[in-house]
C-alpha cells in the first residue's frame, strides 16, 4: 500500500487542510518523491524543498486516487474531467487552482 505522508484525517488521503467529499488524491512531490495531500502537508512535514514537477516527467506516476488507490500519471490526472479514470471518484475541480504548486504550468 503506498504511504502518504502528512496531516491525513481518513483512508481517502483527505488532511486537516482540505476535507472535503472530493479530496480524495494525494500528489508525489517532485523533491523527495513522496506522497502528501497537500502542498500545506508537504511544507509541515516534507522535506524542506519544494520543487514542481517539470513537464517532461508529466508521464511519470505521481498522484494517487484515494477512494481505488490508483497511482496516475500527470497527463492521466490532468486530463481526467476531475475524476478517476479507474473507479470514476470525484476530484475536486478547485484543485486546478493550485497546480502551480506541484506542476510546471
Amino acid at each position: 500500500m503506498t504511504e502518504v505522508k502528512g496531516s491525513v484525517i481518513d483512508k481517502q488521503t483527505r488532511c486537516v487542510h482540505y476535507h472535503s467529499e472530493r479530496d480524495v488524491i494525494a500528489i508525489k512531490f517532485y523533491c523527495c518523491r513522496t506522497y502528501f495531500p497537500c502542498v500545506h502537508c508537504h511544507e509541515e512535514h516534507g522535506c524542506g524543498r519544494h520543487e514542481v514537477w517539470p513537464k517532461e516527467r508529466f508521464h511519470e506516476k505521481a498522484i494517487l486516487c484515494g477512494v481505488c488507490k490508483t497511482e496516475l500519471t500527470i497527463e492521466q490526472y490532468m486530463t481526467s474531467n476531475y475524476c478517476c479514470p479507474s473507479c470514476h471518484a470525484a476530484f475536486n475541480p478547485g484543485c486546478q487552482l493550485h497546480a502551480h504548486y506541484y506542476f510546471e504550468v
